[in-house]
């Protein structure tokens, strides 16, 4: 067993190649995450003092990156006492995952490669969320895939999805040609630490691209129901899509600090809208970084051009979260 200790004194034992984040959450600590593959940099961590070996490739760290010392908490393990500068939740109260069985209740089409799906679960299921946080759903033969969740409570007992095609899929084969109402499937989670800090009088930033939007949709629905001095002082949205098909859905709030801005990166006969990409749109508003939050969910390259480009403008590094969409391990 090893003692890795955080940069805030707090300790945990880890035992050889186990991962550093598993180590944590066994002792009460939870750190950020979301793919737990090695593919995002969500757990990015620094080692201060000691050795950690990596158990897969970290293809989220690019070379730079590995020789300042950063590491993924998801795939790295101890090999002596270690010291690590790492952003636990703190006294967040993040749900347990468990698994649950659920059927599907509606399934319809928002664009030609973008279905929604709504899971219903039986009365007695007890299952809790942070808006923005992800499941995985196990479908026929066992194929597991994640998904964020787009509504912001369980109150009716259903889960809404936003799945988009992905040819050669066997999962989107699944979605788009096989499902329909009532097949039986199961889900794992509530998983990942994307979700909602203390966003009280802040400017908050909102980047996604293609179906990125979901979580999005979950968060905003949560801040409409906060008391109104606990809301943000204004809220952007900016939403990237290649087409303007690639907008499926309309915005819906009741709270009216809210600005979309749609975004194509690619050029469209007729479009009059904003055109590049949505790190460059912010930086060409006239929001004030210093004092924002950015929370940004889509492709990887989306997040980590987003971080960069944000940060060296003026964004506080510890004011940018992110849950990063990457592709699954093999696609069967």
């Amino acid at each position: 067993m090893f003692t890795v200790e955080l940069i805030n004194g707090k300790k945990f034992q880890a035992k050889v190649n186990e991962p550093l984040l598993d180590a944590a959450a066994r002792a009460g600590i939870r750190l950020n995450y979301s793919c737990k593959t090695g593919r995002c940099s969500s757990c990015k961590c620094r080692v201060i003092s000691g050795k950690a070996d990596t158990l897969q490739d970290a293809i989220g760290l690019d070379a730079q990156e590995k020789s300042e010392g950063w590491i993924l908490s998801c795939i790295s393990a101890a090999t002596i006492n270690m010291v690590l500068e790492a952003e636990d939740l703190g006294d967040f109260c993040v749900p347990d995952a468990k698994t649950l069985p659920c059927r599907i209740s509606q399934i319809d089409f928002l664009a030609p490669d973008v279905v929604r799906v709504f899971l219903r679960f039986p009365p007695t299921a007890d299952f809790q969320f942070l808006p923005g946080q992800y499941v995985d759903v196990i479908g026929p033969g066992g194929i597991r895939r994640s998904y964020s969740l787009a509504n912001a409570d369980f109150l009716n007992r259903q889960l809404e999805l936003h799945v988009r095609k992905v040819d050669g899929g066997a999962m989107s084969n699944y979605w788009f040609s096989q499902a329909k109402p009532n097949d039986l499937l199961r889900i794992h989670g509530p998983l990942g630490t994307f979700f909602l800090r203390d966003v009280q009088g802040t400017d908050l930033i909102f980047l996604a691209t293609g179906t990125g939007i979901a979580p999005i949709k979950s968060m905003l629905a949560s801040i409409d129901s906060m008391p109104a001095n606990n809301r943000p002082r204004s809220i952007h949205i900016f939403w990237g899509g290649r087409t303007p098909d690639d907008f499926y859905i309309k915005p819906e709030s009741a709270v009216e600090i809210q600005n979309w801005n749609f975004v194509l990166s690619r050029e469209h006969p007729g479009w009059q809208g904003i055109r590049g990409y949505v790190q460059d749109a912010v930086l060409n508003s006239t929001i004030e970084l210093k004092q924002a939050m950015v929370y940004a969910c889509g492709s990887d390259a989306m997040i980590q051009s987003a971080k960069q480009s944000l940060t060296n403008a003026g964004l506080p590094a510890k004011s940018f979260y992110s849950d990063a969409f990457v592709s699954s391990n093999n696609i069967n």
